[in-house]
Order: C-alpha cells, then structure tokens, then sequence
C-alpha cells in the first residue's frame, strides 16, 4: 500500500486546513476555495492574475455548466446540447446499454449518426438558471423551535419554496441549498433535462488506464471523457447555441490561469471538533470495513465468469474509488494538528461570544449542543445506518425500487410540506425517472448484494433485536435473498409502472415478496430517520447556523461555504509539485502513454490505441494539474481559460488531495484533467470521430 502523503508530512496538511476553518478567511490560500456563483471573489482574482470575471462572464460559465443529479459534473460543449463529462460518471448509462453481445465498458461506443445515439436509461442533466437568497424566509419559519418542531418547519418551508418555484413544471427543478452549514439558505432554479443520449465512450481500458493502482495518483494517462447529447421536448438536440464552451484551439500552459466549474460534493472544513472526532473514530472507520466487505463480496462475485465480471464491474469500479477516497480522508484526521489547531479556533470564536452579553444570549453554546447531537448519533446511528443511511440495503436496486413504490404510495397521499423531501412533487421526478426506466437488473447480483446485507443487518443490530428476529425467523439469509429475488417482478418496468400508478391501493394488494419486505422494515427505518432527522440533523442545522451567524458578525461572508453538491466555481494556475523529494511536472504526454503500458491489466492499451500508435503525436499533452480547489462531485467539470474556452476535463485529484473535505494545501493539492488537445487528438486519429471532431471544431 502506498504512503498517503508522498512526501508531504500529514502535519503540513493539517496546518493548510486552517484556511478553510471559521476563523482563518484572511489566511486562505490564492487558489483555496469552492465559491458560488453569487459571491465569487473576482476581486481577490484581479489582484492575484490581473483578471476579474465579471457577471457576464459568471453567468456565461453558470448557464454552461451542467450537474448530472446522480452525482457529477459536466458542461455544454457544443451548439447542439453536446455535453462532456467523464467515462466514469457516464459509466451506469454505459453499462445500462451493453449487453453480453456488445460490452460498451470494455468496447466503446460511438454514434456515427445522430439517429445511433442511445438514450440513457435514468440520466438526468440539471442548467443553473437562477440563485435567490431565502435566509430571511427560513429563519422566520423556523425561529423558537427546536427538534421534531424544527425539522418539520424547515422541511415544510423548504417544500413550499420548492414548489413555488417549479410552478408544476416537470422540467424545472428547485433546491433549497443550506450554506455555512444553516448559516444562509439560498434556492436554486434549474432546467431540468431528463432525455439525454449516449454520443461516445472509449474503451475502459485508456479511460481507466492504470487502474485502481493509478487512481488518485499522478503522472496519470487517462482518456476519461464521455460525450452525451441532451434532447427537448420535441425530440431534437437541444439549442445550445447561447450557453457553451467552445474548445480552445490550444492547450493551457504551465502557469496559465484557469478555472473549474462544477458540484462538489460535500465538504466539512468548517464541522466542529466533536464532528470531526467522530468521523475519524467512528464513521470513517466503520464504512472502510463495510466497503472492504462489499469488495470481497463483489471480487469473488465477478471471478465466477466473464458475465458476472461485466455486470458487477461498475458497482466494483464505484466501491473501489469510495474505499481509496474515504481512506484519505481518514489519513487526514488522523493528524492530531488538524483537530488541535480547530479546537485552539473553536475557543478564540467561542470567547467572542462569551464576551459579548448580547451574543452570548442569542446564541448561546452552540459548540456544546452539537456534541450531544454527536453523542447522541453514536447511540442511534448503527441502526439508522443499517436500515436508511449508507449501509443499508439500498445496494440492491430491486430493494430500492420496492422502498420507493412503497413509500411514494404513502407519502404522496400527505401534504406536500409534510412528506420526506425525496418525495416532494418538486423532488420526485427524479425518483420517478429511476422507477420508470428500462435499466436492466440482474437477479443473481441482486441477490448477491441482500444476502451480504442480511448478513450485515443481523451482525449489527445482533439476531436478538425484535426487527432482526421478525425477517429472519426460522431462514437463513440465504433463503431470504433467493425468495425474495426469485419470487420479485419488479425487474419489469411496467410492472413498476403499474404500481406507482396504482398507489396505496396497489401497495396494499401486492404480493410481490421484494414489496412486502420493504413494508417489513419500513417502520423501523423511518423510526431511525426521524430520531436521527430530529435529533441529530435539525440540531446541528440550527446550532451550525449560529456558530455561522456569529462567523458573519465578525468576518462577513468572505470565506467560501462547505460544498454541498450544488454549483461552485474554482480557480487557479497549471502547476507540478513536489513529491519525495522530486518535482512532478503538470503535464504528460500521450506518447508516455506507451511508455506506460505494460499490456497487462490494469496497464493494457485498447487495441484502438495499439493500431494508432504511429499516427498520434507523441509529443501532445495528455493529462495535466491544476491548483483548482475540487472534491468528489467535481467529476466531469470543465477546466476553461479566461475566455471560457475549454482547456481541459477534470477526472481525479492527486493522493494528497483526499484530504480535501476537510482542507486545501495549495502546495500539494492538484486537479487532475484531461487536456483539450489530448482529447481532439484521440477523437481525430484514434476514433475516426469525424461527426463529433467537426462539432467541437476539431480537426
């Protein structure tokens, strides 16, 4: 296993997550931050690069940016809705139109004709259109409550705001977006597009060249790119021609300023100690273990035949990059100067409060009453994580199909301020697309997946606890799995149809053994959702929200909010590092490629690349970094220069960015991007991509 931090002390990385901590906005890093579109500092830009986005520019680069809602980014590239994003955030689209006769993982895909492009089966693509302050309206509906009384305000307010601002329209889509963790809400207007077609893949072989082995490593050789194309309600490639990125006719150079735009997902540089401390303790660690277990599963799953390897491959891929992510982040909190230097800035905030009369009576000890939340979390949370959170058995798609008719039955007959929000008429459509889609499912991996998560509910909540006790019985997790996937019909679309239209009437009547179990357990997980809900999140919400009132107060909103997987914007400079003593230069050429390739997996070139060798130039600049602040969800965001051209397409971070959701080292921490002219080489000389080359104004 290699060293995390290659050449960088964890202590370094540690003392760096102080620019992102409440008290430190003056002492962040140039490039530090992930910045909504409507409080991007271009003027900290202008003195730092002698050039100032303005709000033309801002919007220009928000209209042509994209979120794919399933976790990714992308951007419009063309006048025709072409969009770009990575292989792997295209991988379940991919993976959902191959079949054992044509693997498009392994193969490639690519339209010659508009007419062969294949409409992905649940791929939704989310434009930004517009971003309105509502702090003072969730404020009002939620001052003086606490707990249940809490949560349900907030989810009441933010489900009528939702609602207000779809106006009913399908087609758009609204979110209530909680910055500084409760400190400001703002609500997000977006053009929702949910007939996207598979345009281009390459091979896994060159978009994943180097594989796990490689991952979150650099130098780096990879072609991850996908292009779909999003259609209008007429059938048509959309009309984009007023919000794209034309592709630069020229790569970046070292030094050249550039920057990202995209979802990251989640970040906790501004949690307190007690948070934090729990995540490195407790939930970091717990969900390694799991996903170790799920990649043992999953590995013996695939070495039973080429079939079963290819229809495990993506949710292997996913686990994976998960366990490599989530074990960085680990190796981050695990530094004792990380949380000693946050506590030493909890006290200095804290004092300010306390000697302020006025504050300390609005506010109180906000610090303290996030740790009972913690506290009382690790009391509750197994079970909550088992049965609803991220362990649970939402691994199966046919169980979370059964969890979603069930519950979409239910809680649509409610109010709408009263329902959970993923069912909210201004959410579910996305919910809906998923339950409608003609995505295949594959019974002997789903049955795989519930036996592993039987076995692990029972491990967990011990075979004495009452739910336990009432879906065992007298069977083995074996027999359970084999019952319920072999005695299920809601592998058919229409099937899933018929009972999403049919309501609770249907639900009721179902004998469907996969609906029957999702009623089973629903009662207890919904229990632990609503503790945890009441208990946990609302009191954080509103205890973090003033810690960030009181932040404002003294500093204003000049640092940037933790990511939330909505719309931010990053800036920065194409530089190497050092590493082990050993300058890593920005760029690599795909001529290394070869040099690269040992033609043994994970390091085999697709024969693709093996039979145009000769006509590449070898010289072309492949993947590159960048000081651009990204995490997770920044897959698939373009890298564009200061005209909004595209230069490049993020895919990764360097290793010493995995540290990153809980702070940035401009030092060490890299994107990691596919270069612009990498991309029309291969297109051009590799693929014979002629229809798509000449779009992008290619050769």
């Amino acid at each position: 296993m290699r060293d995390f931090l290659k050449g960088a002390p964890l202590s370094a990385l540690a003392a760096a997550a102080l620019a992102g901590l409440l008290l430190a906005p003056s002492v962040a890093g140039a490039d530090e931050g992930m910045w909504t579109f409507n409080n991007f500092p271009s003027a900290a830009v202008k003195q730092a690069y002698g050039f100032s986005p303005d709000p033309k520019w801002l919007e220009r680069v928000q209209l042509a940016s994209v979120r794919l809602a399933r976790g990714c980014s992308a951007a419009f590239v063309s006048a025709s809705g072409l969009i770009q994003t990575n292989h792997h955030c295209a991988r379940s689209c991919i993976a959902q139109l191959s079949t054992a006769e044509h693997n498009h993982i392994k193969d490639g895909f690519y339209a010659a004709e508009l007419k062969d492009e294949a409409k992905c089966p649940d791929m939704e693509a989310n434009q930004l259109l517009q971003i309105t302050d509502v702090t003072q309206r969730v404020n009002a509906a939620t001052t003086g409550k606490e707990g249940d009384a809490f949560s349900a305000a907030l989810k009441e307010v933010q489900a009528a705001m939702q609602k207000e601002c779809t106006g009913g329209a399908d087609d758009i889509r609204c979110d209530v977006v909680e910055l500084y963790h409760g400190g400001a809400y703002n609500l997000y207007k977006y053009r929702r597009y949910q007939d996207v077609r598979l345009v281009f893949a390459p091979e896994e072989d060159i978009a994943f060249f180097g594989g796990d082995p490689d991952n979150f490593e650099f130098p780096r050789y990879d072609l991850d790119v996908s292009y779909v194309r999003v259609y209008d309600k007429d059938g048509k490639p959309l009309n984009t021609k007023a919000t794209y990125f034309p592709y630069a006719a020229k790569d970046a150079n070292e030094g050249d300023l550039v920057f990202t735009s995209g979802n990251p997902g989640r970040t906790e540089r501004l949690d307190t100690v007690s948070e934090l401390e729990f995540d490195r303790d407790h939930m970091l660690p717990d969900r390694l273990l799991y996903l170790a277990e799920l990649r043992g599963i999953l590995l013996q799953f695939t070495a039973q035949g080429v079939e079963n390897a290819r229809i495990a491959r993506t949710k292997l891929f996913s686990v994976e990059n998960s366990y490599k992510a989530l074990y960085g982040g680990l190796q981050t909190l695990v530094d004792p100067a990380l949380i000693t230097a946050k506590r030493k800035d909890e006290a200095e905030l804290k004092a300010i409060i306390d000697a302020d009369p006025a504050l300390k009576q609005q506010y109180g000890d906000p610090w303290a009453a996030i740790a009972r939340s913690v506290d009382h979390y690790g009391i509750v949370g197994k079970r909550y994580e088992v049965l609803e959170g991220g362990r649970s058995f939402t691994q199966s798609d046919m169980f979370t199909f059964a969890r979603n008719l069930v519950r979409a039955a239910s809680e649509r007959t409610l109010p709408d301020g009263k329902r959970l929000r993923e069912y909210t008429e201004a959410n579910f459509p996305f919910i809906r697309q998923r339950l409608l889609s003609n995505s295949p499912l594959y019974a002997e991996l789903e049955r795989t997946l519930m036996r592993m998560q039987l076995v692990y509910m029972q491990r967990q909540l011990g075979p004495d606890d009452p739910l336990v006790k009432k879906v065992f019985g007298a069977r083995s997790a074996d027999q359970i799995a084999d019952d319920l996937v072999k005695g299920s019909t809601l592998g058919d679309p229409a099937e899933r149809k018929r009972l999403l239209d049919g309501g609770q009437a249907a639900i009721d009547a179902s004998t469907d053994p996969m609906i029957m179990f999702a009623k089973l357990i629903d009662a207890d997980a919904l229990a632990a959702r609503r503790d945890v809900e009441a208990n946990v999140s609302a009191v954080q919400q509103k205890n973090a929200g003033y810690i960030a009132q009181a932040m404002f107060k003294v500093h204003g909103t000049s640092i940037y909010p933790d990511a939330t997987f909505s719309p931010r914007v990053s800036y920065g400079t194409v530089k190497g590092y050092e590493q082990n003593g050993q300058h890593v230069a920005p760029f690599t050429t795909m001529g290394g490629t070869f040099e690269r390739a040992t033609g043994a997996f994970p390091f085999a070139l697709p024969d693709s690349w093996l039979k145009a060798k000769g006509a590449i130039n070898p010289s072309q600049k492949f993947d590159a970094v960048s000081t651009n602040d990204i995490i997770g969800g920044n897959s698939g965001s373009p890298v564009i220069n200061k005209d909004a051209e595209v230069v490049g397409l993020i895919f990764d971070g360097n290793i010493q960015s995995l540290g990153g959701d809980y702070g940035y080292d401009g030092s060490v921490n890299r994107a990691v991007w596919v270069s612009v002219g990498a991309l029309k080489e291969a297109l051009a000389k590799i693929y014979h991509a002629n229809r798509l080359s000449k779009e992008l104004g290619g050769r």
